[in-house]
C-alpha cells in the first residue's frame, strides 16, 4: 500500500481530506467535518481563503525562490510589518517553529559569549514543547519527545511552569544562566494559562539578571489568544519572540524576532536558511497579516473564544469526567480525569476534528474565522463526543 512508503512517525486517523472552505473540511467520500484543530493551530484564517490563494498564485507566477544571497522585497516588507505589530527590531526568517526556536537558542549562546559565559544555560519549563530538533526537544519539558534521542543537548535548567520563585532560586545559584525560554500559554503541555503577572514577573527577573526573555509564540501568536501576540495581554515585550504556525496559514514559514542588543547579535556567517524567507513564503505571510488585520481577528478571536469556553462549560456541566475548561482566546483545553487518546477517533463520528494533548486534555484550536453559529455548533458536536464517554 502507498502509505507503507512513509516512515511511521504519525498515528494517523482513518480519514483523508480533499478540500476545505472556511472552518469546514470534506473527506474523499464527500462528508463534511467542522475543523476544531485547524492543522494544529495553523489555519487561523480557515481553509482556501481567497485572498491567500490569490496572493500565492500571483507570486508563484512571478518568482518562488532566489536565495538569501540577494535582497528579497517581500521579506523586508513582512519583517517591517511584524516588527511594527510586535514592537521588535529585526527578524530572521526560517521554515518552522522548531527552526525559529533554534535561532532563539543560538542568540542565547551569542549573548552568553558576550558576557564571557563559557557554559551557558537557558531556563526552560516543565510541560513545555519547543520542537523536535535535538536542541529544541532538549529544551522541551516532555520525556515523550526526548526518549530515544539521548544524549540530549546540555545547557538547560528546568523549573515548574508558572512558578516565579523557582526561577528566582535558579538566579541565586550561579552566573551561567543567560536566558529564559517560555511559552506564554502551554500548548502541547495541556493548554495551561499562567497566573496573571507571570510574564511580567519573568520580564523583571530577566532585566535584573541581564538575561534574555525569549517567548515561544509559535502556537499562541498571530491572534490565536485574542491579541496579535499573547505577551500583549500583559503588555510585556520580550527580547526574542518566535513565530510559525499561523504566520503562513499552512504555508511553511517561521520567524525569530529580536529587539535591543539581541537584535544585533547575529552577523553574516552566524546563521542562515536556504529556503527561509523566500519570495513565495513571505508574500503569503504578508497576505496572512493583511487578512488578519482586515478582519479584526484579534478582537474576534477573543470574543469567539469566550463564547466557546462559556458554551462548553454550560454543555459539559455535570459531566463525571470533567475537571476544567480553560484557555485564552481560541486556544481551549478541556481537562478530563482520564486519558482521552480515543476521543479524536470518536469525534470523527460526530463530524468534528479535535485533538488530545498532555494525555488527558481535549484541545481545541479552531480557525479564528468561526461565526457565532459555528462556535455553537462546535460546542454541540464536542458535547456529543463526550456524551456517554467513560474514559
Amino acid at each position: 500500500m502507498a502509505q507503507d512508503c512513509l516512515m511511521h512517525t504519525y498515528a494517523r486517523l482513518p480519514v483523508s481530506f480533499e478540500k476545505g472552505s472556511g472552518a469546514w473540511l470534506w473527506d474523499a467520500g464527500g462528508r463534511r467535518y467542522l475543523d476544531g484543530v485547524s492543522g494544529v493551530g495553523v489555519c487561523g484564517l480557515g481553509h482556501a481563503h481567497p485572498a491567500l490563494a490569490a496572493a500565492l498564485c500571483e507570486q508563484a507566477g512571478r518568482l518562488w525562490h532566489s536565495s538569501n544571497l540577494y535582497g528579497i522585497a517581500h521579506q523586508e516588507a513582512l519583517a517591517a510589518r511584524l516588527c511594527e505589530l510586535a514592537g521588535m527590531a529585526r527578524v530572521f526568517f526560517c521554515n518552522s517553529g522548531a527552526e525559529a526556536n533554534e535561532a532563539a537558542l543560538k542568540l542565547a549562546r551569542l549573548h552568553a559569549r558576550g558576557r564571557g559565559v563559557d557554559e551557558p544555560a537557558v531556563v526552560v519549563m516543565e510541560g513545555s514543547f519547543h520542537g523536535r530538533t535535538l536542541a529544541t526537544l532538549s529544551a522541551s519539558g516532555s520525556r515523550k519527545v526526548q526518549a530515544g534521542f539521548e544524549p540530549l543537548v546540555r545547557g538547560f535548567k528546568r523549573v515548574p511552569y508558572d512558578d516565579l520563585d523557582a526561577v528566582r532560586r535558579v538566579a541565586a545559584h550561579g552566573p551561567e544562566v543567560v536566558a529564559v525560554l517560555v511559552e506564554p500559554v502551554l500548548g502541547e503541555g495541556g493548554v495551561v494559562v499562567p497566573s496573571p503577572g507571570y510574564l511580567r514577573g519573568l520580564r523583571e527577573i530577566c532585566d535584573a539578571q541581564g538575561w534574555l526573555l525569549m517567548l515561544d509564540e509559535v502556537q499562541t501568536g498571530m491572534c490565536r489568544t485574542g491579541r496579535w501576540f499573547a505577551c500583549q495581554h500583559e503588555d510585556v515585550r520580550p527580547d526574542v519572540l518566535t513565530l510559525a504556525k499561523g504566520l503562513g496559514n499552512g504555508f511553511p514559514v517561521g520567524a525569530c524576532l529580536a529587539r535591543g542588543a539581541a537584535a544585533e547579535l547575529m552577523q553574516p556567517g552566524h546563521h542562515g536558511s536556504t529556503f527561509g524567507g523566500n519570495p513565495l513564503a513571505c508574500r503569503v505571510g504578508l497576505a496572512v497579516v493583511e487578512a488578519l488585520a482586515a478582519a479584526g481577528l484579534p478582537a474576534r478571536a477573543a470574543a469567539a473564544g469566550a463564547r466557546l469556553r462559556a458554551g462548553l462549560e454550560a454543555a459539559l456541566a455535570g459531566h463525571p469526567r470533567l475537571r476544567a475548561v480553560r484557555g485564552l482566546g481560541m486556544m481551549v483545553g478541556i481537562e478530563l480525569d482520564a486519558p482521552c487518546g480515543d476521543l479524536p477517533a470518536r469525534a470523527l463520528g460526530q463530524g468534528v476534528l479535535v485533538n488530545c494533548t498532555a494525555g488527558n486534555v481535549l484541545r481545541l484550536l479552531p480557525p479564528l474565522v468561526l461565526e457565532d453559529d459555528e462556535v455553537d455548533e462546535l460546542v454541540r458536536r464536542v458535547a456529543a463526543v463526550l456524551d456517554g464517554w467513560e474514559g
